[in-house]
């Protein structure tokens, strides 16, 4: 009777009903809380989200070492171990027209990587921008270690870090080298922890032309890029077939950067004569970034090796990369022949 009698009070009367209300608010809190704690604990600002990480664009909680890793990228070395979890694959030709693979980890680590193989010169000139990280490889030519003592890495190759290495049972030789990754970093605890490298994510700016298939070739590589709007990926397919993780899935990337580079003869070349390539990452030169569905003609510049490369739009406007993974696809203007 007490609640009905509570129900029919008069406008008159109404002012009574806030202390009433404020009465059984308090009466049912949890044994223990203050309510004007709890309010004010309902009052406090949303902490703002991790801070993006420089190479995914995607919240991070502590940035940790880079990790760079040569890998096969021919028919006889797939399907790759670990490339799918990288944060940037690198595309890069090497002599005989085919391309090798460099796979940076920081922000995820998967448990093996490979198969795992030699570096190369313009390997060197483009880790500067990581800082001093580390780099898993195995072997390069004679002529060529002195460059790789000098430069701004720390070695965790087969010969200097053999205890993170093993040969993976079914595959041969030497296409069955791969790489435990944890082992690799704890042989480098000094690699320098992620940093900005010029990368920018966002938005997509305007200007972009749809596209389902973009195709980069080499003298005897075919990379085939389509999106899939199901997966928001651009999807991999080389040489002709689906270019297939270890751990399942087709590859691909949310962003596929094609970076035209000058790329000319070095001094070094494979024991059948043929020239290994040096790609000039430093400069500038155009670009084409593919990401939702479209391709963004760009502009590339990187004024020293320590310096990262900003990508930006025809008109000057940063060139956002969609967050994820970034294939970058290092294309000469006019393919070097072998």
């Amino acid at each position: 009777m007490r609640v009905t009698r509570v129900i029919a009070v008069t406008l008159a009367g109404a002012a009574v009903l806030a202390p009433l209300v404020a009465c059984s608010s308090e009466d049912k809190a949890a044994p223990g809380t203050n309510p004007e704690t709890a309010a004010a604990a309902s009052e406090a600002p949303t902490p703002p989200p991790p801070p993006a990480h420089p190479f995914t664009g995607q919240p991070t909680e502590s940035r940790k070492p880079v990790l760079a890793v040569k890998i096969e990228n021919t028919g006889a070395g797939k399907p790759q171990m670990g490339v799918k979890n990288a944060d940037i694959v690198y595309v890069e030709q090497v002599e005989g027209g085919l391309t090798r693979l460099m796979a940076i980890f920081s922000s995820r680590l998967p448990a093996k990587v490979g198969p795992v193989r030699s570096a190369r010169i313009s390997d060197l000139h483009i880790l500067p921008m990581f800082g001093k990280p580390a780099l898993a490889y195995s072997g390069v030519q004679t002529k060529m270690i002195p460059h790789v003592q000098q430069a701004s890495l720390f070695d965790v190759s087969d010969s200097s870090a053999g205890s993170a290495y093993n040969r993976e049972p079914g595959r041969v030789a030497p296409y069955n080298l791969v790489a435990n990754t944890k082992k690799l970093l704890a042989q480098a605890p000094k690699a320098t922890k992620a940093k900005d490298i010029g990368f920018t994510f966002g938005e997509a700016p305007t200007g972009g032309t749809p596209k389902t298939r973009y195709n980069v070739k080499y003298p005897a590589a075919r990379f085939t890029f389509g999106w899939s709007k199901a997966q928001e990926r651009w999807l991999i397919w080389q040489d002709g077939k689906k270019d297939m993780a270890a751990e399942g899935g087709q590859l691909g990337a949310p962003t596929v950067v094609i970076q035209y580079a000058k790329t000319t003869r070095s001094e070094f070349h494979d024991s059948g004569g043929s020239y290994t390539p040096l790609i000039q990452t430093t400069g500038k030169g155009r670009a084409v970034v593919l990401r939702d569905g479209q391709a963004f003609k760009a502009k590339w510049s990187r004024k020293s090796e320590e310096g990262g490369t900003t990508f930006t739009t025809e008109s000057g406007e940063p060139m956002n990369f969609a967050k994820g993974q970034v294939w970058v696809v290092l294309a000469a203007p006019k393919p070097v022949q072998p």
